[in-house]
């Protein structure tokens, strides 16, 4: 059933992208598989542009619209069927199942690309492809080109202008549908899982990467083959440090715990950030810092609405931060003045949140015309305030090296929004009831 409603919201897509341009040729690469090293390969993920419109997962792949006035052709190049490799390596399509299977006009073998496109590409008025995405990319499209342009005296006319697609294909993702949304509310839930998990499993004593091992192992539990991003799991000072990504130090008794971490479902994102004291009980200190910064978060959500504008809940954050930064003695001034000179960065230095989707940090802009752009109902974020106090001269001994982030992923309805990653515990009350659970620790 999923698949079925994938395939037919891909069909519906390239139908929508295709009614927004003008007549021309669209090409849109896959990735590629990467070596790791000798003959291993990384696992492989495909391109998020290039599965919104396709559905398809097979590396060494090609999506080609033949835009017409009043018609469109889409061509899929993918691999060619070959049992030989399919006993190594599994199954594949191959052109005709490929092309029936995922609603194509026509598939061709990938080995027949550069021959086929030079005909494509005879008397297409425009290109459109990622442009100076990938430079093998830019001198391939150049080469066919090229190879056109050489025809011209026999009476082919070659493109004349190479747009950037990316900027249309952007600004549909930036629209969940429901399908989408259906998607990322599954992986919010099962995210919220994994860290429910990690706070169960934590004490004094464990390495980071052992409570990064209990997080995938429930990904993979509830059917997520992969992390949508390398896991930060930031213990002490290491909490301090943004895309701290080592995660191989030892838990002490009194330090906090801060895991940014996510899953990936049928290529979509979830993304949450939990901070907890790894003993399961925040000190006096931690619990001031934490609970400005779950205020702050409150704020921002507040502003997750149709109508407000991107930098609303990160304004709202930035001023619930500023006032605790000064109400725990750590700056000086008046609220005006820290907001005005943004000395509250020593604290607080990344903006409130991202767009979120098929990549974790989803595409789309946030500036419309040199504006912040108005929030729309299908548009996804992440909505993640923090507090870092690493130390320095203004910082009480008893409040260096508290780093705090706490972030959940949002859904802006007609109405409002919806945290697709309620689940996840984020009071002190119920990190502390979560943790006394000890049946994991």
């Amino acid at each position: 059933m999923q698949q079925t409603q994938l395939i037919s919201s891909c069909i519906s897509r390239r139908a929508h992208l295709a009614k927004q341009l003008l007549p021309g040729i669209v090409i849109i690469p896959t990735t590629q598989e990467i070596i790791r090293n000798a003959d291993s390969t990384y696992p492989f993920r495909f391109d998020s542009s290039f599965y919104y419109l396709t559905g398809f997962t097979e590396p060494d792949a090609v999506l080609v619209q033949i835009i017409g006035e009043n018609k469109t052709e889409n061509i899929l190049f993918c691999r060619a069927k070959d049992m030989e490799r399919e006993i190594w390596d599994g199954y594949r399509y191959g052109p005709e199942a490929a092309a029936s299977t995922f609603g194509f006009d026509a598939a061709y073998p990938i080995d027949e690309l550069d021959r086929r496109m030079v005909e494509l590409m005879k008397n297409q008025p425009r290109i459109y492809y990622p442009l100076a995405k990938e430079m093998r990319w830019d001198r391939r499209v150049n080469r066919w080109l090229t190879d056109v342009r050489a025809l011209v005296r026999t009476g082919i006319s070659a493109p004349s202008a190479v747009i950037d697609v990316r900027s249309v294909v952007d600004e549909m993702r930036l629209i969940k549908d429901d399908f989408e949304v259906g998607i990322l509310r599954q992986a919010g839930k099962n995210n919220a899982q994994a860290h429910i998990r990690a706070m169960q499993f934590a004490k004094p004593g464990q390495f980071e990467y052992q409570v990064e091992a209990e997080i995938l192992h429930d990904y993979y539990r509830q059917g997520s083959r992969f992390p949508a991003y390398g896991s930060i799991v930031a213990s002490g000072a290491n909490a301090c440090v943004l895309h701290y990504g080592e995660n191989n130090c030892v838990l002490n008794e009194g330090d906090l715990l801060l895991i940014d971490a996510g899953c990936e479902i049928h290529g979509y994102a979830s993304d949450i950030t939990r901070t907890f004291p790894v003993n399961g009980q925040f000190s006096a200190e931690q619990k001031a810092v934490y609970e400005i910064t779950l205020a702050a978060q409150y704020a921002a959500l507040e502003q997750c609405q149709p109508g407000r504008f991107w930098n609303s809940p990160h304004d709202a954050a930035t001023r619930v931060l500023a006032q605790g930064m000064l109400d725990l003695g750590l700056l000086k001034g008046t609220l005006d003045e820290v907001l005005e000179t943004e000395s509250y960065r020593q604290f607080y230095m990344h903006r409130t949140g991202h767009w979120m989707g098929l990549d974790v940090h989803d595409v789309g802009a946030y500036k419309v015309d040199g504006q912040w752009r108005e929030l729309k109902a299908g548009m996804v974020m992440t909505v993640e305030p923090g507090f870092y106090i690493r130390p320095a001269a203004n910082v009480p001994k008893a409040f260096e090296n508290i780093g705090i982030r706490i972030e959940d992923d949002v859904l802006i309805t007609a109405t409002g929004h919806e945290n697709l990653t309620a689940d996840c515990p984020k009071t002190v009350a119920e990190i502390e009831a979560v943790m006394k659970d000890s049946s994991l620790r």
